[in-house]
């Protein structure tokens, strides 16, 4: 066991309108397996690049362990998985990677294949795999679940829950609740650090947002009161004094004393709304402390087109091949106003192929597929490469509402973000998160997304999940978040 020591550590990107981190210091347990969690765009894989080194900081960061990225950069896919493998770990034996793909599930053919060739999921296994056996490292695991099968997060994440000395970035919350004993996370004003898996650090978080609201409620209702009391006590003093300094001696009757009573009067008066204004001032100190660490989740809206018929797309006996290659065969069923349908199945099984032949694109097809007359439908792709230009270009091109794109942006955590920023400079996430604002923009009988939740945060996962069971829209969409699917679907088809 040793210490990673982070100490007022401060970033900005070049060009930057303000600091990614400023003056910020803990300490990381080097045992300890770190689930990393912040809404897009905090900064996680940038602190992860600074703990490697990529870019300048003020501060320091110190460490007895070598800091490893995964995924581990592979330049030449040409070579066989065990050539990458013996790259990003040079000291490992043959025997030991055997060991550790067999926990995984993994065939050890895999390893004399091109690597190339190999699916995400096997290229997943093959990485960790090596570079948990590098000697002296400590991983830097940055989401390792993207275009991960239910069945391959689940075993990732049993994985990792036998190994120790890791930050992993993940917005999975199953995933994380398997494999994690700490929770680091970017808030909108700190960086913290707790004991426990994702579900207890979530539990607490919200306990935590409750208490600082319903105490900010108090404070407000406090300082309105104190604010009140002390000018009352303000205007008698007045008075108090007004009579000491206004008296004439000729008019009025038992003289003696009345003037040194009514500034000891005064005085008293003055001390006590100077008082009153001290604990006002102090509520408000104690407000202002409050509540930096909300994170605001508003509603999310969809209104889908009324479609004449309540039946949708109808798909019987469909079977897609590429060349002599069947990916599956004999698949019927029917998309219904009112069906979430989450559609499932391992990694390579189709399921982005029936996606795209509702959405009309071109697919090698047998069996019926019969698509409603004038069917209008959004898609999200898996793919963010397409996007390019500025956000206001982009609306532009898709033909939708720019005030409402922008509004729905904001609810997605992009406050604050110019609209004129380019695409290409967003975060994975957020790039994800502009593929969805378009799609619930657009107007659509049938939304259609291939795996939606890809680099999204968990906060804005739970946003998009109470939309889809709040508004009940017609949607078919591919998602390998357990979590996420198990709340957002009605009905489930399986490949």
């Amino acid at each position: 066991m040793s210490l990673i020591n982070i100490t007022n550590l401060t970033f900005a990107y070049d060009g930057g309108y303000e600091n990614i981190f400023e003056n910020v210091s803990f300490q990381l347990d080097t045992d300890w397996k770190l689930g990393f969690t912040g809404r897009n765009g905090r900064g996680k894989t940038t602190f992860l690049r600074l703990l490697q080194g990529k870019y300048e900081y003020k501060g320091s960061i110190s460490a007895s362990v070598d800091f490893e990225y995964f995924p581990f950069e592979v330049k030449d896919g040409s070579l066989t998985a065990l050539e990458i493998a013996e790259q990003a770990a040079p000291e490992l034996q043959y025997w030991q990677l055997s060991k550790e793909l067999n926990i995984l599930e993994a065939d050890e053919e895999i390893l004399y294949r091109p690597f190339c060739t190999l699916s995400n999921g096997e290229r997943t296994k093959v990485l960790l795999a090596s570079m948990f056996l590098k000697e002296n490292s400590f991983l830097l695991i940055d989401e390792p679940t993207n275009h991960l099968d239910m069945k391959g997060r689940e075993l990732v994440s049993r994985y990792l829950n036998t190994k120790k000395g890791f930050i992993l970035v993940s917005h999975d919350r199953s995933f994380l609740d398997g494999c994690i004993d700490h929770v680091l996370s970017i808030n909108k004003a700190d960086i913290e650090i707790q004991k426990g898996n994702f579900s207890s650090w979530l539990v607490n978080k919200e306990r935590r947002d409750s208490f600082e609201l319903a105490e900010n409620s108090k404070l407000k209702k406090e300082i309105k009161r104190l604010e009140a009391a002390a000018k009352e006590k303000s205007r008698w003093s007045d008075k108090a004094e007004s009579r000491k300094t206004g008296i004439d001696p000729l008019k009025v009757d038992n003289k003696k004393g009345y003037r040194p009573l009514q500034a000891a009067k005064s005085k008293k008066l003055m001390a006590r709304a100077k008082a009153i204004e001290t604990r006002q001032q102090n509520a408000v100190e104690e407000k202002s402390a409050l509540l930096k660490n909300i994170e605001t989740a508003d509603r999310l809206k969809i209104n889908q087109l009324d479609y004449h018929s309540a039946k949708l797309v109808s798909i019987r006996g469909l079977s897609v091949a590429y060349g002599n290659e069947p990916v599956f065969e004999n698949l019927s069923f029917e998309i219904e106003k009112g069906d979430r349908i989450a559609l499932q199945g391992k990694n390579g099984s189709g399921k982005s192929s029936v996606l795209k032949l509702i959405c009309g694109e071109d697919v090698p097809y047998t069996g019926i597929v019969e698509i409603g007359s004038g069917l209008k439908i959004s898609y999200v792709s898996q793919d963010t490469s397409e996007l390019c230009g500025r956000l206001s270009d982009y609306a532009e091109r898709y033909g939708i509402d720019g005030g409402l794109f922008n509004a729905i942006l904001s609810k997605l955590d992009f406050t604050g973000l110019r609209y004129d920023r380019e695409i290409r400079d967003l975060s994975e996430g957020q790039k994800k998160k502009v593929m969805i604002a378009r799609s619930l923009c657009e107007d659509a009988h049938l939304h259609v997304w291939d795996e939606p939740m890809n680099f999204i945060d968990v906060i804005s996962r739970m946003q998009i999940e109470e939309l889809l069971t709040e508004f009940m829209p017609t949607i078919l969409f591919v998602e390998h978040d357990r979590s996420f699917t198990e709340k957002a679907a009605n009905k489930w088809v399986r490949l």
